[in-house]
């Protein structure tokens, strides 16, 4: 494999059309050139151009994430069908540190509250998780650099605009970041329906992190082993599990409601 090159990332559903899609060599360069928010870059598998590989680094060093692409997905993701091997996502809005998140809480008086999304791929359940975040009056959203939906034009459009308002961090290792939270004396809480910890009976109105893991396999063992407590939403239904921007808000909202309490 080509060293500039990464395997195409699965499960990832942006709209092949969606706004914010930048398309070609020259349109690409001028748009890391002008140094606008890049979120993923799309270079087309097994192409070995120079030209290529000087956008890939140069997208890398602008915070971006590179990835392999099949021709086909860039033929379908192309609007003008003159991709020439390359297709840019622009991000809505830049990426902050948790550092930053975390001073925001501490400019407010409050106890920091951050949502970390383990490998949300659907971009319209991540703008619900923001848009929930954001209408709870939380600190934070961190998301990984892979496996993850990023900060597209579809994820905007579904949080309807909370995006503008929500600080978010972009981290390559989730499992590091918890550490970091961890280390300013945040405490995790993992979303699982095989938790221990009952969600009515947990207390959330300290410094808190909820993790929310993806669609179809919840949080990775590495992630769910650094959390400090397992959530269970209490279920009395025949389905056992709710959609994961679901659970965000179900959490969310029982950690407003005990905040609210408390003040």
């Amino acid at each position: 494999m080509d060293p500039y090159h990464r395997r195409e990332e699965p499960a990832v559903q942006d709209d092949p059309v969606a706004e914010g899609v930048i398309e070609g060599r020259n349109a690409v360069i001028e748009a890391l050139r002008a140094g606008r928010p890049i979120d993923k870059v799309f270079i087309a598998r097994g192409e070995t151009d120079a030209t290529l590989g000087h956008i890939a680094a140069k997208a890398r060093d602008a915070g971006a994430v590179v990835v392999e692409a099949d021709k086909r997905k860039l033929d379908a993701m192309s609007a003008t069908h003159a991709h020439q091997g390359v297709i840019a996502l622009a991000s809505v809005k830049s990426y902050v540190s948790i550092e930053e998140i975390l001073q925001l809480a501490k400019d407010r008086g409050e106890a920091p509250l951050v949502v970390v999304c383990d490998e949300i791929s659907d971009p319209h359940n991540l703008g619900a998780v923001i848009r929930t975040a954001e209408c709870v009056g939380a600190h934070g959203i961190v998301i990984p650099k892979r496996r993850s939906a990023g900060m597209t034009a579809i994820v905007s459009k579904t949080s309807a605009g909370a995006v503008e308002h929500m600080a978010i961090a972009r981290v390559a290792n989730i499992t590091a970041a918890l550490q970091e939270l961890k280390k300013a004396g945040v405490w995790i809480y993992g979303a699982t329906s095989a938790g221990n910890n009952g969600l009515w009976d947990t207390d959330l109105t300290g410094p808190a992190a909820i993790v929310i893991g993806s669609e179809g396999g919840g949080m990775s063992r590495l992630v769910e082993e650094s959390c400090d407590f397992r959530l269970r939403i209490p279920m009395v239904g025949k389905i056992s599990s709710l959609n994961a921007s679901v659970s965000a808000s179900v959490i969310l909202y029982e950690a407003l409601r005990q905040r609210s309490a408390k003040k």
